[in-house]
């Protein structure tokens, strides 16, 4: 399969490389703003890549099937849009746009387009969440779903001395709800589907993004609690509590690590063991998905991108997190 590639980072290396493990995977197009670190990318692979330097040549290239997109958030509905339009696949990294508006606008241009969109959450797809939504049952109803993403930042230091790189600035729809947080909540929807009712609290920084945050989100019967930031470490793993047992996972952004801890003290433990890299899996499922024609993860569903999204936005609305683009949307109404 013919791959274009938009954004040319540490996220779309680590991606080609997790490619390279499928026999389908071809790099055929790389966009950049700057021809010199295009090619430079494309040869890393031994690529006879073509550099685009205008999106919309890319998009309209017959030598590209699908494309990934791992550009600054707040660019990603604008590029999945034009790349759709043009009858490409998009496989689109989280989170999967600026607010919920870009969201639905992408979701209807895939549905115009006939074409596959899928958010590029590695976790959800990876064999240990597999093995948590089969195994769910035997911890009884579940009460509580907890899960925390805090990594301190190796640009805050930079930010500190006055310097604000792309993960502290607003006009790229940053921050640690969007670049963390988002790894804590895309699970829960996937398991638990949206909640009827979001309250978060968050730190602001000078430049306007959020440093960190927390929110309780209710349910039915349940609650769920995520916690995030990129100004503080956490260490904590991830649990689904039920009546008769807890479920532990090591990472939520990454779960290798699956145990069961029952009430009356024994430890089953489910983990599954992971030959591939984390992000094979993602691109497996985006690839089958085109082979049989199928638009629609029901894994990476469009519905659940949807959700997270709105729950983002709700929880950036009550910690007075705005970005560009949301301003665009609104004076675009």
């Amino acid at each position: 399969m013919r791959f274009g590639i938009i954004g040319t980072n540490w996220i779309t290396e680590r991606f080609i490389q997790a490619a390279m493990e499928t026999d389908e995977f071809s790099l055929t197009a790389v966009y950049s703003r700057t021809e010199d670190k295009g090619k430079a990318f494309a040869a890393q692979y031994n690529s006879q890549a073509e550099v685009f330097t205008d999106l919309a040549q890319m998009a309209a290239s017959d030598q590209v099937d699908a494309v990934y997109i791992a550009s600054p958030n707040s660019l990603h509905a604008e590029q999945a849009i034009v790349c759709m339009n043009h009858g490409k696949h998009v496989l689109c990294e989280k989170p999967f746009a600026s607010n919920a508006t870009e969201v639905r606008s992408m979701i209807e241009a895939a549905r115009n387009n006939n074409v596959l969109l899928m958010e590029a959450v590695k976790s959800t797809l990876m064999p240990n969440f597999k093995i948590i939504k089969e195994h769910m049952y035997k911890i009884g109803r579940v009460r509580r779903y907890f899960a925390s993403y805090c990594q301190y930042s190796s640009r805050f230091d930079a930010f500190k001395q006055g310097n604000v790189l792309n993960a502290f600035n607003p006009a790229f729809s940053n921050g640690s709800l969007m670049d963390l947080g988002v790894y804590c909540l895309y699970p829960m929807v996937a398991l638990f589907g949206k909640p009827d009712e979001v309250r978060a609290v968050g730190v602001l920084l000078s430049s306007g993004v959020d440093g960190e945050g927390s929110i309780v989100m209710r349910y039915p019967d349940m609650d769920a609690v995520v916690m995030y930031s990129k100004i503080t470490d956490s260490y904590l793993p991830a649990e689904i509590q039920g009546e008769n047992g807890t479920m532990v996972i090591d990472k939520i952004s990454q779960p290798y690590e699956v145990k069961i801890h029952y009430r009356d003290g024994t430890i089953e433990d489910l983990t599954k063991a992971q030959t591939r890299e984390p992000m094979y899996y993602e691109i497996q499922e985006f690839m089958d998905l085109i082979k049989i024609g199928e638009h629609n993860s029901s894994i990476n569903s469009l519905e659940c991108s949807l959700a997270v999204a709105e729950v983002m936005e709700d929880a950036r609305q009550q910690i007075g997190l705005r970005y560009e683009a949301d301003l665009k949307n609104m004076s675009a109404h």
